[in-house]
């Protein structure tokens, strides 16, 4: 039971005292009247002092109203409120913030406790007597309290006249909720008694009032009470001596005499032998209980013996006693997703009641919102009990409402939600529900997801809609609109190829062929791409399809390769000055041939920082080789080529100059230094610039925010920049990191762009330097649409970014003098004569 101290301190304010005399003669009025002038002061002063906390607190109250409006997710926030309040007195306020911290978290038993007994301090008719019963029924539910069921059951035996008059329903009403009791908490090892003990004083309660009644009623009183006793002896708890003495006690005064030195003189054998078994029960156990009551043990240390405890009891075998000490383990550890984990895993193996795990998943997910793996098995949990679709959406909807620490963790709740709808297609369900969950999906994880998960989530979707919707168009739809997303990703044309193909469809997965090989994608997946619509048309195709790939691939392939033997010299050429290793014997180990000429092609000179480069002399060449699937192709350049190397480079100084000319009429884009700035990612992506700025506004100093935004869809991202006036500013905002906006933890940390700009430089530089083909096919298929443009911040290969040799060097397999062709632009060559001459001469 509560002390006095724990009372309400609204409950505890005394009357205001009466005016003096109110018996008293002349006497005792002079001390008032003579009282020194002191007293009002001092009167006056204390007056003042309580009107100044009074409105502090007032303040106080109104401030974290305002929080919780921002953030009603705030636990501390909550629990402050409601401390307010209580001091305030303000109980209609007080009663609204309990339900509405409720409604988020379960509380705590000494908050259901305190608001008990701040509602019975308040109730004046027996009205209130239902409302406060519902209480304490909340209150044991959430969580275990030995401490909390006595004075539910206290409550009900002092207030409810049905109890108190010992009339059946009020006798049956009473004894149900002791056994609700025990079954809760009497296999507690430690408190357990308590209950037992409760449950004993009310029957023997009942014993001496019906002294007066027949022997039969009395004698079947007396067996109850004796039933109880051997029940609680054969259960290991503490005490248990003291237990039996007092049993051995009772049964004399029933005149049933025993030796009280002999341990079971007049207990029954089965008695003794159950109570012999349950004593050696609480001894293996007591090394726990010593471990877990050890009052210096901290939060980490008690989890693991908690878990120690578990594994014990299981390897016991008795359900129920691993269900009171996970009960145990919850209250005392409420956030602690490892013993919620292994708490619905033991339910899910051993018991499947559908009514406790209904329970303990609900308040597993209370509890722990941000474990997606609790939310996952919850939702698999609900199917396997056949709980019906309105349940299971609703779960879902309060599941996708959390934070949660990684996007892999959305992508799984997502992904179990449409592998439940799928299973249960046979049931009636509409295939809508699948199609727009994916939806919902792909327009919220697809800026967040990497792109073997992006993969998955698209390739799940589109068999879907093949297989349950039975639409071949939707599916195609699917993958067009991940090319719309992500077209430079090779492993989407992939994917969307493979399907075609798997589905027989040879004629669309050829024309998705046509579509991407001139593409350029990261790594080797430019080559791959070409190599695979080969095999492809080996398989599958005609000799007249398979010759047209050919065709179609091999400039494409010699490009690449050419690339890659200008990017390996280049490095030959600039070597690290910070490698100190052997680089020309591993060098020469790898390609020999390419030590007796490290100067770079005339096509291949750069603005930037040019090195001192010399023309190949007219008897000697260039030779450039790069190597592809162990074949090396050999380009000669020699006199016959020089006036085509001059007419490119002037072509790329014209385009160059044309470029500048272009770009200078164009809006330079806002240039941001980053010098006060934090970055602030997993941003609730309905928050908008003003949800944002509302956020700092505590602090100030916020100058811009630059919330990003996807390129197609134009919806947040998720992720902003925010400038601040000054450093302390900076520091405040930093310090708001994790700090839940619009029911999300957000993470802030100060933004420096220098960190990362190396290694995106090193990341795009292998793509962004591709070639991008400029073959018929390319400009034919698809060059309007969004997979074709160049995404914001990639280096176009043009102009100077060009760095593969012109095709007027590379000479195609078989190709003639016939095959020439006087170069586009020729007429523009005329006016850089004064530059041709200056080249032939050198």
């Amino acid at each position: 039971m509560a002390t006095e101290e724990e009372l309400p301190e609204a409950a505890e304010v005394s009357p205001a005292p009466e005016p003096a005399g109110g018996g008293g003669g002349d006497d005792a009025e002079m001390p008032d009247a003579a009282a020194p002038s002191g007293s009002d002061s001092d009167s006056s002063d204390s007056d003042s002092d309580d009107e100044g906390a009074a409105a502090d607190d007032e303040l106080r109250i109104q401030t974290l109203e305002q929080s919780l409006r921002e953030q009603p997710l705030d636990y501390e926030t909550h629990v402050q409120y409601i401390q307010c309040l209580r001091k305030s007195g303000n109980i209609e306020k007080l009663r609204v913030a309990r339900e509405e911290m409720n409604k988020y978290f379960p509380l705590t038993p000494k908050m259901w406790q305190e608001w008990a007994k701040d509602e019975i301090s308040l109730s004046s008719s027996d009205e209130s007597f239902g409302d406060i019963e519902k209480l304490y029924e909340r209150g044991v539910q959430e969580y275990l309290s030995i401490k909390l069921w006595r004075d539910y059951l206290d409550y009900v035996e002092e207030h409810d006249q049905s109890v108190s008059q010992c009339t059946p329903s009020g006798l049956s009403k009473m004894r149900n909720l002791f056994e609700s009791a025990i079954t809760a908490g009497g296999l507690h090892v430690t408190e357990g008694s308590k209950l037992w003990a409760a449950y004993r004083e009310y029957e023997m309660a009942i014993l001496i009032t019906i002294a007066d009644a027949n022997d039969e009623e009395r004698e079947k009183q007396v067996q109850r009470i004796r039933t109880l006793f051997h029940r609680q002896l054969s259960v290991p708890l503490t005490d248990m001596e003291s237990t039996l003495s007092e049993y051995k006690s009772w049964e004399a005064e029933q005149g049933n005499a025993n030796d009280p030195g002999a341990d079971f003189d007049g207990v029954p054998s089965n008695v003794a032998s159950a109570y012999k078994k349950a004593n050696d029960m609480y001894n293996e156990r007591k090394q726990y209980e010593d471990q877990l009551s050890n009052a210096g043990t901290s939060e980490a240390d008690k989890l693991q013996e908690f878990v120690k405890y578990i594994k014990f009891e299981e390897s016991s075998g008795d359900p129920a006693r691993v269900l009171v000490l996970y009960e145990r383990a919850v209250s005392e550890l409420p956030v602690s997703s490892d013993i919620w984990m292994g708490y619905t895993s033991y339910l899910d193996r051993t018991l499947k009641v559908p009514s406790v795990l209904r329970s303990v998943y609900y308040r597993a997910t209370r509890n722990c919102t941000w474990v997606g793996e609790l939310w996952v098995h919850y939702l698999l949990s609900l199917e396997r009990i056949r709980a019906s679709e309105e349940e299971l959406q609703h779960v879902f909807e309060r599941a996708i409402q959390c934070s949660f620490s990684t996007i892999q963790e959305y992508l799984n709740i997502y992904l179990t939600r449409v592998h439940g709808l799928r299973r249960r297609i046979s049931d009636g369900l509409d295939f809508q529900l699948i199609r727009q969950t994916l939806t919902d999906a792909a327009e919220f994880l697809s800026s967040q997801l990497d792109t073997k998960e992006l993969l998955r989530l698209y390739a799940y979707w589109a068999k879907l809609e093949h297989s349950l919707g039975k639409d071949l168009s939707a599916a195609r739809g699917v993958w067009e609109n991940a090319i719309m997303k992500s077209g430079s990703v090779f492993e989407v044309w992939e994917q969307y190829i493979s399907m075609e193909i798997e589905m027989g469809h040879v004629h669309e997965a050829r024309s998705i062929y046509k579509r991407c090989y001139s593409k350029r994608f990261a790594g080797s997946g430019s080559e791959e791409i070409c190599h695979s619509w080969i095999r492809f048309e080996e398989e599958n195709g005609t000799l007249d399809d398979y010759d047209l790939a050919v065709k179609k691939v091999t400039p494409r392939l010699k490009e690449l390769m050419m690339f890659k033997s200008q990017e390996e010299a280049k490095v030959e050429a600039y070597p690290n000055p910070n490698d100190n290793s052997n680089a020309n014997d591993s060098s020469q180990k790898r390609k020999p041939s390419k030590m007796a000429n490290k100067q770079q092609p005339p096509a291949k000179k750069r603005k930037e920082n040019p090195p001192k480069s010399t023309m190949p002399s007219n008897d000697q060449g260039s030779n450039l080789q790069s190597g592809h699937s162990g074949a090396v192709t050999t380009v000669e350049v020699g006199e016959a080529s020089r006036e085509k190397v001059v007419a490119s480079m002037e072509m790329k100084v014209d385009g160059d100059s044309q470029i500048g000319k272009s770009s200078s009429n164009e809006p330079k884009p806002s240039f941001y230094n980053d010098k006060c700035t934090v970055f602030v990612s997993n941003i609730d992506l309905k928050a908008n610039e003003d949800d944002l700025r509302r956020f700092f506004s505590d602090i100030g100093g916020a100058t811009a925010i630059r919330l990003l935004r996807d390129r197609f869809t134009k919806k947040s991202r998720g992720l902003a920049y925010v400038d601040f006036s000054d450093n302390k500013h900076l520091e405040a905002a930093i310090k708001k990191n994790k700090q839940k906006l619009l029911g999300k933890k957000v993470s802030i940390a100060r933004s420096d762009p220098s960190k990362g700009k190396k290694s995106r430089e090193a990341g795009q530089a292998s793509q962004d330097n591709l070639p991008q083909s400029s073959g018929d096919d390319a400009k034919a298929t698809g060059s309007s649409g969004p997979d074709n443009e160049v995404p914001k911040g990639d280096a176009k290969t043009t102009g100077k970014n060009t760095c593969f040799a012109p095709r007027a060097v590379v000479k195609p397999l078989g190709w003639t003098n016939k095959d020439e062709k006087k170069p586009d632009g020729a007429g523009e060559l005329k006016s850089n004569e004064e530059f041709r001459n200056l080249l032939l001469k050198k």
